[in-house]
């Protein structure tokens, strides 16, 4: 059984070629809302243990890619099923390991078994392949070009969606016949865990595989030269990072990194109910930490104060608690760094004379100490302040008036990164105009934000928010590589020669 209890809370071992593994070394898992507590504890592994998660994927990874893709779709739809069984338990699990609100936790489990059974959709494309026919006058050769699936990979996933996030690659890779060694984040290791395994003792041994641990001790499962690919989602220094090690072996890498998203609201934009919904959880859900979370937000100056007006209203009702209790609709943030650091660009803002709003009241006793920040909006600021050009992750937003679409557009794409955007407007013709001249790899018209995403179509970024694409039959692709088989003519390439 993944993850058992223990007097210190939950403890996951490592599963590596079918069998669960302890180890005397752990991660303690610090609660982020209670300072001093721990939720539980994770297997650390070894460079040894590392090794032998290698080992077993390349040993599995032979009869696995030589199955079928409709083979190995069944297995791996049987392999999931049940996986609803204990949801509430992992939702409890992650909401106090990373600090967000149960139900986002529970939707992150959610959506690992969504994006999985939408991946097996897939199932009769992955084998596809086309014939170059023979070119009057050419070398007298037809060509088959069909994919093939790589080996071993390893996939890294973030501590703020880790279970989601892991299901827009993991079942991809799987069904196109390579074998996966996973790698949940070290500060938020357990629930993760305990949803690979279960998957993991339902598979033939060795195909997937779960690696917690030190990042000191995780180099082989970039730097192996039996590893093919990493896909790693976190942030842009730590793709840079991975990128770095990865060139060492000529490793593949999909990197998935951090975004400054634009969020452009047009003079004629609809700023309804529904629409100041949308654009609330775009920013704040789960307490600013996620990658496509709108980031920076342009307004037509005409709008300004509308869209102002109505994240207030919903800011005023926000309620700062630990993330299981009832009634809480905003957690900490994840890390003490982090809080150190939004609290600190929120004091910068302040103190360059910006028109900061905070709303909210800090939590008390056993919650004091936790990684808590006031959620807040940056009216007009400067826009050198790094509340603007950097990626806050937390719940701070400025708002930034302009005056004319070409503005928009330019301070939109004037920054490091290219992942998500969004442009709000009544008119389709705009959207689409608009929405093509941003650069970044994904765009949302009037919504914005990781609920709001089409599970279906790829998704990766531009510039510094990486790089290769998840989901979709390109998520297929990105494990796998082209093989052309030629075949000449002997007789037609005899005539030629005479």
């Amino acid at each position: 059984m993944s993850g058992t209890a223990t007097e210190t809370g939950v403890r996951t071992g490592l599963f590596i070629g079918g069998e669960e593994r302890f180890t005397d070394d752990v991660l303690a898992v610090a609660d982020p809302g209670k300072k001093g507590a721990i939720v539980g504890e994770a297997a650390a592994a070894s460079p040894d243990d590392v090794a032998d998660a290698v080992a077993a994927a390349k040993a599995a990874y032979p009869a696995w890619t030589a199955l079928s893709p409709q083979e190995r779709a069944r297995l791996m739809t049987e392999a999931v099923a049940g996986i609803a069984d204990e949801r509430d338990e992992d939702a409890a699990i992650l909401s106090q390991e990373n600090g967000k609100v149960r139900m986002e936790a529970w939707v992150d489990a959610l959506v690992f078994e969504i994006r999985w059974n939408l991946a097996l959709m897939l199932v009769d494309e992955v084998d596809a392949s086309k014939t170059l026919p023979v070119v009057p006058g050419a070398i007298p050769v037809s060509t088959e070009v069909s994919y093939q699936s790589l080996g071993v990979v390893t996939v890294i996933v973030p501590f703020n969606w880790p279970i989601a996030i892991l299901g827009a690659s993991l079942p991809h890779a799987l069904l196109a016949g390579n074998t996966a060694i996973v790698k949940p984040p070290p500060s938020a290791p357990l629930a993760t865990t305990r949803v690979v395994q279960r998957v993991a003792e339902k598979l033939p041994p060795g195909v997937l595989n779960v690696v917690t641990g030190k990042d000191e001790n995780m180099a082989g499962l970039i730097q192996n030269p039996d590893v093919a690919k990493v896909c790693f989602t976190g942030s842009v220094n730590g793709g840079k990072r991975i990128m770095e090690m990865a060139s060492k072996t000529l490793t593949r890498v999909t990197l998935e990194l951090g975004g400054n998203d634009a969020a452009v609201f047009l003079e004629d934009a609809i700023l309804d109910e529904t629409h100041h919904d949308r654009l609330f959880a775009a920013i704040y859900d789960t307490t600013g930490q996620i990658c496509m979370n709108a980031k920076r937000v342009f307004v037509h100056r005409s709008r300004l104060d509308e869209v102002v007006a109505g994240l207030t209203e919903r800011l005023e009702k926000t309620v700062l608690g630990y993330g299981l209790d009832d009634g809480t609709t905003m957690g900490p943030l994840h890390q003490p760094a982090q809080k150190a650091f939004v609290d600190e660009i929120i004091q910068e803002a302040k103190d360059a004379g910006a028109d900061v709003r905070e709303f909210g009241s800090m939590p008390d006793g056993d919650l004091a100490g936790g990684n808590f920040v006031r959620p807040a909006l940056v009216v007009d600021p400067p826009l050198e302040l790094r509340v603007v050009t950097q990626e806050q992750f937390g719940p701070v937003i400025p708002i930034i008036p302009f005056d004319t679409e070409d503005e928009a557009v330019r301070l939109a794409n004037d920054t490091w990164g290219g992942l998500c955007g969004s442009v709000w407007t009544g008119s389709p013709e705009a959207a689409q105009r608009v929405g093509s001249q941003l650069e970044c790899g994904y765009v949302w018209v009037n919504d914005h934000g990781a609920t709001r995403l089409d599970l279906r179509a790829p998704f990766g970024g531009m510039k510094q928010s990486g790089f290769g694409r998840e989901q979709g039959i390109e998520g297929v692709r990105a494990f796998q590589d082209t093989r052309s088989i030629a075949t000449i003519d002997p007789e037609a390439l005899a005539a030629m020669a005479h």
